[in-house]
């Protein structure tokens, strides 16, 4: 204690003697103890290593960096700067200690009343926005972005009349955009950017009344539904909505919009061709990666401020010209991946105004363009059937096609049924002779039996149930089926590359959807150690697994060793996990009770990689965006450790993967915190970017569960789905991701814990909902995952 009150005094002494040199006018000594109390409470940052006792902050320029400086008017502070180093990659840096405290650090802001500018981003903030943020009324410009505020935008922030900018990217608030930002609750702000959080809900209708609005930038959110009417925002200029779940109409804007970014939405129908040509001054527009129909407008490519246009993605038809004029500053223009007829137009080919060159991409249409990069001209017209756009046709004639359609498609499906049936049938015969052991072999096994023979007799279960789900048998493929069901591996069929190789998806002849993974191998990889893996690959096939289908060797044909190996996997096409949790549109949301269903599935399907095949495969690198989601809504682990790979990486003279399934220490407890941070995500619906954010809401988690009575409980837990879950399954389900998220490892439950305690909590939120409403939302209802349980 009196240590502090000799460095206060010393501080006081410092600003004192500053007072006496002559020609200066020196900070009041109460703004100077308040900035070195700000340096405290920020643990002392690296960027503030040159504010010293006896710093000028006023008018001593040698203290000052890009990162940290103050400005002031006369003796009093109106700007504060203090910008965090960023790490790695530009990474945030990590949360400040868990003695930090935000109120305090706005409570010492606020003893700064002339305050007008305040930067404090990548510092490592953390905790909900106070509400004594009002006490700053005269801040006109705040930037607290790349830090770890979390909850929704406080209401003391209306209260500052004077405010122009606000800038709060890359954190975690949540909760709906409030409806007092507009209506005169903050006359004068131009500038509203709150990129990259966890906002969600639809665009309040008072942001139309924001008359000084310039630049509004909510991209990579959860907003949901249209956005309001905006044309009667004069000054609006930027709009930036991508990466969110907007539409299905496009929005009205004012006629002075420069840029315009709505890609990764769910905007469909048309683009308002005549409301677009009025934008003289729209410099940028993108609309890629949603679900747009109907003709391109070409007069958008003539536009005369545009620079910038991207509509890939989309399904828009038309025939394009070649005698189609450009603006005169056009210098990107993305068209691929639509349904364009015709030919490119010329003036695409020709350089932009004050430009040496202009990029044009315009891959998988059905343009006329003389090269494999375009879709045979029947395509483009059949899927504009598909989706209801029948250019040049009456209404006969469509209901004609579309019956036609219609007829095909359940002949189709009639005869795969039979097909499908016949084989089920005639596999379960030839099996009937071979005697394979059965499920009460693995149920009532000894320990006297090899752990092998055990895994096998597993294997050979999971492979009939397999094949009573639909899933194929395993084996090997032929180069030329491959070739054709990716259309010689087409780069339209290119789903992603690695360091391991290309992923490809594809058709086979049968017309079953296949994922085809394509990886370079070394000479010095043996024919044993190749027949090693396939051996395990080939029983990695589950539920809830993206199960493997086959493989295919291409070999040198000079000494017949193998150049390229193809695995193939099943396609499961209905999205990731993430975009059914956190990232889901209103009415695709998964319920608390499905929620608990896709865990228990992904719980299973880590249980059979640890122990369904021998060796277990651990330290699978589990990601809530590699838990795919089938038609069933049933979870499939998509991506795992795969020793080939380690060994492919190391053959390449990489250091492989360093969590090799026979070498991992503590591999399975690896699993169980990655599972408890999909779990996380699960219970908040909030994304998870960073280790760090897994901290902070980890603590969060801790005090929901210590607080009494439900309300904080129900408050950390997703809106969405927190008024239909019962108290004790939220509470077991909380208690158990508290548990997976357990700093030792060894503290860490098994999956088996885990399989159970959900397993409860699934039963418990049955009951509390009744046995059929709950069946009817649930993939997988109690009863179905008791018999699960016996099967798997």
């Amino acid at each position: 204690m009196g240590g502090t009150r000799g460095h206060a005094l010393l501080i006081l002494l410092s600003v004192a003697s500053l007072a006496l040199l002559p020609g200066t006018t020196s900070l009041q000594p109460s703004q100077t103890w308040s900035l070195f109390k700000l340096r405290q409470l920020l643990a002392d940052p690296p960027v503030l290593g040159t504010w010293h006792n006896y710093t000028d902050f006023c008018y001593g320029g040698d203290y000052k960096t890009a990162s940290a400086f103050v400005e002031c008017y006369e003796d009093s502070v109106t700007q504060l700067h203090i910008i965090g180093d960023p790490g790695p990659g530009g990474a945030r840096v990590r949360p400040l200690p868990k003695t930090f405290s935000i109120d305090a650090l706005f409570t010492t802001l606020a003893r700064l009343p002339d305050l007008k500018v305040l930067t404090l981003t990548n510092l490592g903030l953390w905790g909900p926005l106070p509400a004594k943020i009002s006490r700053l009324d005269k801040l006109e410009i705040v930037n607290v972005s790349s830090n770890y505020l979390y909850g929704e935008l406080p209401r003391g922030l209306s209260q500052l009349g004077s405010l122009q900018t606000l800038v709060a990217d890359n954190n975690m608030l949540s909760g709906e955009l409030p409806g007092w930002l507009g209506g005169g609750g903050l006359p004068l702000l131009a500038v509203l950017s709150l990129r990259n959080n966890t906002l969600q809900g639809t665009l309040p209708e008072s942001v139309k009344q924001m008359p000084s609005l310039r630049l509004l930038v909510l991209a990579s959110n959860n907003f949901s539904g249209n956005l309001p009417d905006l044309s009667g925002l004069k000054n609006l200029q930027v709009i930036d909505m991508a990466d969110n779940a907007l539409g299905p109409v496009f929005p009205k804007l004012g006629r002075k919009v420069a840029s315009v970014v709505l890609a990764g939405n769910k905007f469909s129908d048309g683009l308002p061709a005549d409301q677009l040509a009025s934008c003289y001054l729209l410099e940028r527009l993108d609309v890629s990666g949603n679900r747009f129909v109907g003709p391109f407008p070409q007069a958008l490519l003539s536009l005369p401020s545009i620079e910038y246009l991207s509509i890939a993605g989309n399904r828009f038809t038309g025939r394009l010209s070649s005698n189609a004029s450009c603006g005169d500053n056009l210098r990107f223009v993305d068209l691929s991946s639509n349904l364009l007829t015709g030919s490119l137009p010329a003036c695409l080919a020709i350089p932009a105004k004050n430009s040496d060159s202009k990029t044009v991409l315009f891959s998988a249409n059905c343009l006329s363009t003389g090269d494999d990069s375009q879709h045979p001209s029947p395509f483009c017209r059949n899927q504009a059937l598909a989706v209801g756009i029948v250019p040049e046709h009456g209404p006969k004639k469509h209901g004609a096609k579309a019956g036609l359609v219609v007829a095909i498609v359940t002949a189709v499906l009639a005869g795969a049924l039979v097909v499908g049936a016949a084989i089920f049938f005639a596999v379960r015969k030839a099996s009937r002779p071979k005697k394979r052991p059965t499920r009460r072999l693995v149920e009532h096994a000894s320990s006297a039996y090899p752990s092998n023979l055990l895994a096998d007799a597993r294997y050979i279960s999971q492979t009939v149930k397999l094949g009573a789900l639909g899933i194929p048998a395993y084996r090997s493929f032929s180069l030329v089926e491959l070739e054709a069901a990716t259309d010689n591996f087409e780069v339209s069929s290119l789903m992603g590359q690695d360091a391991h190789g290309q992923m490809y998806r594809g058709r086979l002849s049968n017309g079953t959807p296949v994922t085809i993974r394509s990886l370079k191998v070394k000479k010095s990889q043996s024919t044993q150690s190749f027949n090693r893996h396939i051996e395990m690959i080939s029983k990695l096939r589950h539920r809830h697994l993206v199960s493997a289908l086959g493989h295919c060797f291409e070999y040198n044909l000079d000494d017949s060793t193998v150049t390229q190996l193809f695995l193939v996997f099943e396609y499961v096409q209905n999205g990731n996990l993430r975009g059914r949790i956190s990232q889901g549109t209103e009415g695709r949301r998964l319920t608390w009770g499905q929620r608990i269903s896709t865990t228990i599935g992904l719980a299973k399907g880590i249980q059979f990689l640890h122990g369904g095949i021998i060796p277990g495969l651990f330290a699978n690198n589990l990601k809530i965006t590699n838990i795919l989601l089938d038609q069933n809504q049933v979870a499939k682990i998509g991506s795992y450790n795969i020793p080939i790979l380690s060994e492919t990486v190391k053959s390449e003279g990489g250091a492989g993967n360093k969590y090799q399934s026979d070498r991992v220490p503590n591999g399975d407890k690896i699993d169980m915190y990655d599972f408890g941070v999909i779990l996380l995500e699960v219970i908040t619906g909030r994304p998870i970017s960073s280790i760090y954010e897994v901290e902070i809401m980890k603590e969060q988690l801790q005090s929901a569960l210590t607080a009494e009575g439900p309300s904080k409980r129900r408050s950390f837990v997703d809106p969405a789905v927190s008024k239909g879950c019962s108290d004790e399954s939220m509470r077991t389900v909380m208690e158990i991701c508290l548990r997976c998220l357990a700093k030792e490892a060894m503290q860490r439950p098994s999956v088996e814990d885990v399989l159970w305690n959900l397993q409860f909590a699934a039963q418990v939120q049955d009951d509390w909902r009744g046995d059929s409403r709950s069946s009817e939302e649930s993939p997988l209802s109690p009863s179905q995952v008791q018999e699960e349980s016996a099967l798997y």
